[in-house]
């Protein structure tokens, strides 16, 4: 197989689809929150209850698809299969605009996401090296996190030029739909990279076979997971501080940014000193993170805290990712999407937490998430035995 930069020349058509994909969805969820609020009158309350279902839906059939794509050693018609859901989800978006469209469209894209999810990282993962597993994640987040800037700018861009009134809106989510359609396209044309058939694997025996040092990564993710709140509720922060909604969505675009410039550097730094300690670096960052959203009270702060989570956000995703690869080599997508079913279970309590300590008093949620975020750290490093 060819070779680009260095990897299989797939690595980079990986992250082309991502690329358009990301484009294409955060155009969309740049705005959403504020579009979901202030444009259809939708409570706080429901987007955190909409929040936490979408990251539910999101990771809800991780492990049934990770574990169907080892048992019959195919990826591709699985992770094509997710991305054609959430096409399909954008294509609402199109020709509705109500609250209930909006919710749907919410649930039934991150159901593509959970999808796709296992069988492509496995895909991925199977197509490169160990040696250089945490620089090709790296590299596919990186262009992931391309697709995440040209996004909320090109929104940014409409919203500016057409204004924010429900017609501009409507045109931004036709306008979105068109990369997501050609990434699908481009998939299509994607050499597979099968793997051998899992035939006598068990759908609810996989956590039993996984490795001691798998169970415990999964239980510090899981104390984790508690910290967590919507993405949503840091761009809500940042209204409240001052910004207007286009400007929040140059904020949005600078915390991609910071990933984006991350993503790289940190997979060769985990390919160097190991995994297990950016996984621990970011815990700190989300603890410093939480900590800082419950004093800023400035614009300056508000952008600096964003960087910050770029940061933790290009870890997070893409290195864990190549930290459970590395554990569990023979069932990498069983294994990864347990690992999402798991904490995308308990994001949905954790986000209704954090919607209704919001409604008493917005520092309450980021509070909560320090909290648990150190209770992570603590278990993490007491218990930690492998790289």
């Amino acid at each position: 197989m060819k070779k680009l930069l260095g990897l299989d020349v797939r690595v980079t058509l990986f992250g082309l689809v991502s690329l358009l994909t990301d484009i294409s969805s955060e155009m969309i969820f740049s705005v959403f929150s504020v579009f979901f609020t202030v444009i259809l009158g939708a409570s706080v309350v429901l987007l955190g209850l909409l929040e936490g279902l979408a990251d539910l839906a999101s990771t809800s059939l991780d492990y049934f698809s990770g574990f169907i794509s080892d048992k019959t050693g195919k990826r591709k018609k699985y992770a094509i299969s997710g991305y054609g859901l959430s096409v399909f989800a954008k294509a609402i978006m199109v020709f509705l605009a109500t609250v209930t469209s909006a919710f749907s469209f919410r649930v039934i894209d991150r159901l593509g996401k959970s999808i796709r999810g296992p069988p492509s990282s496995a895909w991925l993962s199977s197509v490169v090296e160990k040696k250089k597993r945490g620089y090709a994640f790296g590299l596919h987040q990186a262009m992931d996190q391309a697709g995440a800037v040209l996004g909320p700018l090109l929104a940014y861009a409409l919203l500016s030029y057409f204004g924010q009134t429900l017609p501009s809106f409507a045109t931004l989510f036709k306008i979105a739909f068109v990369p997501a359609a050609i990434a699908l396209i481009i998939l299509l044309f994607v050499k597979d990279k099968p793997v051998r058939p899992k035939k006598r694997a068990r759908l609810f025996k996989s956590y039993g076979e996984f490795s001691k040092a798998m169970k415990h990564y999964l239980s510090a993710a899981g104390i984790f997971s508690l910290a967590y709140f919507s993405f949503g509720f840091l761009l809500l922060k940042a209204y409240v501080v001052g910004f207007d909604i286009k400007d929040i969505i140059l904020l949005y675009a600078l915390y991609n940014v910071s990933a984006l410039i991350s993503s790289v550097p940190v997979g060769k730094l985990g390919d160097y000193f190991g995994r297990s300690k950016l996984i621990l670096a970011s815990y700190v960052l989300y603890f410093v993170m939480s900590v800082g959203f419950v004093v800023a009270n400035t614009k300056f702060a508000v952008a600096a805290l964003f960087v910050v989570f770029g940061l933790f956000y290009a870890i997070d995703e893409s290195q864990t990712k190549a930290y459970i690869s590395d554990l569990e080599k023979s069932r990498r997508a069983t294994a990864i999407g347990f690992y999402n079913f798991i904490t995308g279970l308990i994001y949905l309590p954790a986000s209704v937490v954090a919607g209704y300590l919001w409604k008493i008093n917005p520092n309450y949620a980021f509070m909560f998430a320090a909290v648990f975020s150190l209770a992570a750290i603590v278990f993490f490093v007491s218990r930690r035995k492998t790289k």
